[in-house]
């Protein structure tokens, strides 16, 4: 039974990557086991790992939850300079998307529901609250 999962992104510059990444997930890893290691845990069960090393070609994309896509592509483009942030939509999917990448070359992602009831939905069944409650 798998009850969990890590997806781990590597970056030759290990002090470098976790500035960056700290920006872009905009906190503190949640855990640092030892030099060259850490990791945030995105929703329960659910971890990223930025670890020193060399970076996989053509990996991913690791697509992220946001509730506004454009205010994060402002955002990565003005504080992390990220160039290449189109946003695409079809009609069958129920979420616009986008694809980036790190420094690195790491392929990134984020995606917004265009319905936000489904939204409201997905947040309170994964994170067992409704959207805009404290923690």
């Amino acid at each position: 039974m798998v009850f969990e999962m890590t997806v781990q992104m590597r970056v030759d510059d290990f002090r470098e990557g976790l500035r960056w990444y700290i920006m872009l997930l905009q906190r503190q890893p949640d855990f640092e086991p030892h030099e060259g290691i850490a990791e945030w845990e995105i929703v329960p069960g659910s971890w990223l790992q930025l670890a020193e090393g060399t970076p996989g070609k053509d990996s991913g994309p690791l697509r992220l939850g946001v509730e506004h896509i454009e205010t994060e592509r402002h955002r990565l483009v003005s504080e992390l300079d990220v160039d290449e942030f189109s946003i695409y939509t079809r009609d069958e999917v129920p979420v616009h998307w986008a694809t980036f990448k790190d420094p690195w070359g790491n392929r990134l992602g984020f995606f917004e529901y265009k319905n936000k009831d489904e939204e409201k939905e997905r947040i309170q069944a994964i994170l067992g609250k409704r959207k805009g409650e404290a923690e």
